[in-house]
């Protein structure tokens, strides 16, 4: 089975080290670099399935590199960062990276997390032939969202595409409908770090999450604020279906 191309994109050499040595571990092909610079001639060579990319390089910013790879293609990028980063997160996943972890993070959430993002860019856009497929699909108004494959679409049209923590996010509030959910347990399932309560993550995926299910994210009919106690996902409503 062919391994998965992880570029990583680190300054700090014993960092570099330690994911080599834990993705190879994990069957997938590591490529360490040091800087952008690096990455702009070995991309030109190398099919990259995924790359990681640290915040705080030296003499330059994760960010730009992020934001350079998002303009060009949809090559999955995980973030990460340090914890004084909380602009750089938000950031971050404003430009659209799947997913951020902080530092120092566990070697086995980093190994599910990337696994999820390339599940999400791989080949679970097929429907596997079974009545028990259905069971596995969420129908909202026009919204089919399909929790086997991880894939929302719109009624017989395109995928709608999320990255892994607007996939998750979604995926924590159907499995909990019509309940209202503390900001605190939000954070929790994206993994942000707890410490901090000014923590504007949330609320950037709550936003961008709204703006591509909700047909008019200002007066969601779904994904709804209760200001003071956090948000629900209010399913059950009358809303146009396929």
């Amino acid at each position: 089975m062919k391994r998965a191309k992880i570029g990583i994109v680190d300054d700090e050499v014993g960092m570099r080290d330690a994911l080599v040595a834990l993705l190879t571990e994990n069957h997938f092909d590591p490529i360490p670099m040091e800087s952008s610079a690096d990455f702009s001639v070995i991309r030109k060579s190398v099919a990259f399935d995924l790359v990681l990319i640290d915040l705080q390089l030296k003499g330059e910013s994760g960010l730009a590199l992020a934001m350079d790879i998002r303009s060009k293609d949809d090559l999955p990028i995980v973030m990460l960062t340090g914890r004084g980063d909380d602009t750089d997160k938000i950031v971050g996943l404003e430009i659209g990276a799947d997913d951020y972890l902080l530092k120092p993070f566990n070697p086995r959430e980093l190994i599910a997390r990337i696994r999820a993002v390339l599940r999400r860019y791989g080949n679970g856009t097929s429907t596997p032939m079974g009545a028990a497929e259905d069971d596995q699909k969420v129908a909202l108004g026009e919204l089919v969202i399909d929790r086997k494959n991880k894939v929302v679409s719109k009624c017989d049209g395109p995928e709608i595409p999320l990255t892994n923590a607007e996939y998750r996010l979604l995926d924590f509030f159907l499995d909990r409908p019509n309940q209202i959910i503390p900001r605190v347990d939000l954070l929790t399932e994206i993994g942000s770090d707890l410490t901090r309560y000014m923590d504007r993550t949330i609320d950037v995926l709550i936003l961008r999450l709204r703006r591509k299910i909700e047909e008019n994210p200002s007066k969601p009919v779904h994904l709804q604020t209760r200001r003071g106690q956090g948000y629900i996902f209010v399913t059950g409503v009358e809303v146009e279906k396929c």
